[in-house]
């Protein structure tokens, strides 16, 4: 599959806008690919965009109210002077189906946020109406059942029963809604990991555990389950490890007599493996990453912060392909600052982020900057170019609110 395409095996985001969230005023991210990289400079917006993800899946995972007030609310939350709700919008395609598009609106109320308004919608057919099969607000809406809602479908009213609970969410639970639970299966689904090599480094209870966490606290319990449930998967684990990292011939575990799980590597020259407590950061790191990548059932998004810190510069390019190769079976969001990694990613793969004069973030698509797609076509490296500062505001060292060269529109 060519870097440019969707993966039709299963379902992708095509399309994200964020209004009012931070820094993200108004912005736009359209034609996602499998993988998808934002690139920019401390402070560009890189890290909110991520968390537009976390806090969906929180809002699906632990409700609204708890991702709401972890974020500090509306005065941490909103764009400073704007005015209106900060409203998430995703459009995903499901194989087999047309396009869906998402929409929530959350404002505040005495404190407390209210969804003001959520609904699903997508177009029958190339010529069809767009259709709104539920549609909410503050607790009260309608929506249509069945597995391909239409305008002639009866939408009914299903109250909820507070203003603050999301309707995908609560209707996703029922049968009658396979489109909704569709839907509310892909979010809560979403991997958006926060991996920490120091978080690696632990000792659990032992009990093999089928996913990480998104610390990867639990990488020894994983490491466990995939020797018992999938062996030669691990194995091939462990074979990508070795070539990436010469040393390493494998990682064990071993449980102690009070329950505990330890992890051990095996660097080649010795005998006898070492604790994971005294092993690099960037091996542990690495490993965590593979894992991930390497899930048997892997999550529907995986969403990866600054995946080079604690790796040496020359694994970069290989996570980066590890990247595309796992996006091929879950698609993938990574935010980096790193020109090693974006060395090895495609113009239509990365998303230059910037400060505008304002202080509100922009974004475009490298594979939009003619200057620099004809540059990659003639063999030049996006990481090489960055460093040149032929990507304009995605070098750090050109003024906020400086236009990017030659950018459609």
């Amino acid at each position: 599959m060519s870097s440019g395409q969707s993966n039709q095996s299963r379902p992708s985001i095509q399309f994200l806008k964020v209004t009012n969230f931070r820094a993200l005023r108004n912005v736009e991210f359209r034609n996602l690919t499998p993988l998808t990289v934002l690139l920019g400079p401390n402070g560009s917006g890189k890290s909110t965009v991520f968390d537009v993800f976390a806090f969906l899946s929180e809002c699906f995972e632990s409700g609204l109210r708890r991702a709401w007030d972890k974020r500090g609310r509306a005065k941490e939350l909103k764009t400073r002077g704007a005015d209106g709700p900060i409203s998430i919008e995703i459009k995903y395609q499901e194989p087999g189906y047309p396009l869906i598009t998402y929409h929530l609106a959350v404002d505040e109320r005495a404190g407390a946020p209210v969804v003001v308004e959520e609904w699903l919608q997508w177009r029958r057919g190339a010529q069809g109406k767009p259709f709104r099969f539920l549609d909410y607000r503050e607790g009260k809406g309608r929506a249509a059942s069945g597995d391909r809602p239409d305008q002639q479908d009866k939408r009914v009213e299903i109250p909820l029963k507070a203003a603050d609970l999301l309707a995908v969410n609560a209707l996703g639970q029922f049968a009658e809604h396979p489109r909704v639970a569709a839907l509310r299966d892909f979010i809560t689904g979403w991997y958006v990991s926060y991996l920490s090599a120091d978080s690696a480094r632990g000792q659990p209870e032992a009990g093999p555990q089928e996913r990480l966490t998104k610390t990867g606290d639990n990488l020894a319990n994983v490491i466990q389950y995939l020797a018992e449930q999938h062996p030669a998967h691990l194995e091939e684990i462990f074979a990508v490890l070795r070539r990436r990292v010469p040393r390493i011939e494998r990682v064990l575990t071993d449980t102690m007599p009070d329950g505990r799980l330890l992890l051990q590597i095996k660097d080649a020259p010795f005998s006898h493996p070492v604790l994971a407590r005294f092993a690099s950061d960037g091996t542990l790191k690495m490993l965590a990453y593979l894992v991930l990548l390497f899930d048997p059932t892997p999550p529907p998004f995986v969403g990866i912060e600054e995946p080079e810190n604690f790796l040496h510069p020359r694994l970069l390019p290989e996570l980066a392909e590890e990247c595309r190769a796992a996006a091929e079976r879950t698609q993938i969001l990574a935010t980096t600052h790193s020109p090693f990694f974006i060395n090895a990613l495609q113009p239509d793969e990365v998303h230059v982020l910037w400060r505008d004069e304002d202080g509100y973030t922009q974004t475009v698509r490298t594979a939009d900057m003619p200057r620099v797609r004809a540059f990659v076509e003639n063999g030049a490296l996006l990481g090489h170019l960055w460093m040149e500062g032929q990507l304009g505001a995605g070098d750090p060292l050109v003024n906020e609110g400086a236009p990017l060269p030659q950018r459609k529109g």
